[in-house]
């Protein structure tokens, strides 16, 4: 049975993609290791999932083994990748500080090639730019082959602009060594084979499996909502550049409907006040993050999916998004902005209205439209559940099994003239 390592810079609790990924080539025949991020008190150090899937955790901070050095809990922020340590700004700490950051950081990357390399694995599979290096030595290590699957385009991130030297250097030197690569979308893809010379990765969109979901009233007992109005749903990291500023003010705007935020992030309690402060509290409500488990459910008891995704950078206009994906399999009307790829999608399948990025009063027409005309709400609702089993993680999954084939049949091949 062949060995397949992956890696993550997560705790890999909620990171539906490398999960989705991780049972397909085990129910094909390998065996999977995830090799992940330990926090102690949140997640186990090794465990085995139901599908067979091994989990093996190595300490996000080595320091946290140690009987003096506890982890502080005021510094956990919930989010929809699991928990995460804010360090603040590296310009702000103090060079002991820096240094003692980096040489956690240093022994956690070590503590996942030392796991990896105790695998004996025969391939090594990176998920984003932050485990590339990791994984390429690993790979290295074990003369196993690396696939790197680059789920953002990480020098066109927001928030990386510091770092984008950096991540550009990294996968220049680093891509063209992978014997398979994975993006999550055409321009995308695109992008990585123009940038850096390399064979166009194969795109896996962040597609959820198919699931047979129905229609309930979940949200509207949970937060005990007593009008019959239509609720409108974001889903995801409350984080910036997607939008939610513009979306609480645009919901001051709407009457007669609830809007309700699912998810976590640095920008929760800015929405939470610019809510009170606009005193439109009773009708924006907020649901922590839930377990991917139940997401769809929650998604399902709403009436319209929004996705107000700003085009601030090359990731955002690049994306289609989990969330997209989730509202289709939830059955939703989709109100999103007008990007490439988010297009295409909502085009072909006439799943909702596209609005320009970044245009508030668009927004605002669009959810107004919806919300006044339930018989359009219903067509695009009937089109979106046409449209989840072609838009399904099952109808794509065999290309990413085709992958591992021929790098493992290369291997053979190579084996067998040595």
């Amino acid at each position: 049975m062949s060995r397949i390592a992956m890696v993550v810079w997560n705790d890999f609790r909620n990171d539906a993609r490398v999960l989705k990924e991780a049972e397909t080539l085990q129910a094909e025949g390998y065996q999977v290791t995830v090799h992940a991020l330990h926090t102690p008190g949140v997640n186990a150090e090794r465990e085995t999932l139901d599908t067979g899937v091994r989990v093996v955790r190595v300490a996000r901070n080595p320091l946290w083994k140690s009987h003096k050095c506890k982890m502080p809990s005021s510094t956990v922020t919930g989010n929809t990748s699991g928990p995460k340590v804010e360090a603040g700004p590296i310009g702000k700490m103090s060079l002991s500080r820096q240094l003692l950051r980096i040489g956690a950081r240093l022994g956690t990357h070590l503590g996942l090639i030392a796991q990896m390399v105790k695998s004996r694995p025969d391939v090594v599979h990176a998920h984003d730019v932050n485990t590339l290096p990791t994984a390429w030595l690993a790979a290295a290590l074990t003369r196993s082959h690396l696939v790197y699957d680059a789920h953002e385009i990480s020098t066109g991130r927001e928030g990386y602009a510091s770092f984008r030297s950096l991540v550009g250097c990294i996968e220049k030197r680093l891509m063209p060594r992978a014997f398979g690569m994975i993006t999550t979308t055409d321009t995308r893809a695109k992008f990585f084979a123009r940038a850096y010379g390399v064979t166009r990765p194969l795109v896996l969109q962040n597609r959820p499996r198919l699931s047979a979901v129905e229609r309930s009233q979940r949200i509207r007992e949970e937060l005990q909502l007593d009008q019959p109005w239509p609720i409108i749903v974001y889903q995801g990291g409350l984080q910036q550049g997607r939008g939610l500023e513009r979306l609480v003010d645009v919901a001051a705007q709407v009457e007669n409907a609830y809007f309700v935020f699912i998810g976590g992030g640095r920008l929760e309690t800015v929405l939470e006040d610019r809510t009170r402060s606009m005193k439109i509290e009773n009708r924006v409500r907020f649901i922590p993050t839930v377990p991917l488990s139940e997401l769809l459910h929650y998604t399902a008891s709403a009436d319209v999916g929004v996705q107000p995704i700003e085009n601030t950078c090359l990731n955002h206009f690049s994306t289609d998004s989990n969330k997209l994906f989730e509202y289709i399999q939830a059955g939703l009307p989709v109100i999103a902005s007008d990007l490439p790829e988010i297009r295409r999608v909502v085009n072909e399948h006439e799943l909702g209205i596209l609005v320009p990025a970044g245009d508030s009063s668009a927004l605002a027409a669009a959810i107004n439209e919806l919300v006044r005309d339930p018989v359009k709400r219903t067509r695009f609702s009937d089109n979106a559940k046409q449209a989840a089993e072609p838009l399904s993680w099952e109808a794509q999954e065999h290309e990413l099994t085709i992958l591992y084939r021929r790098i493992l049949a290369e291997e053979d091949h190579a084996s067998a003239h040595e």
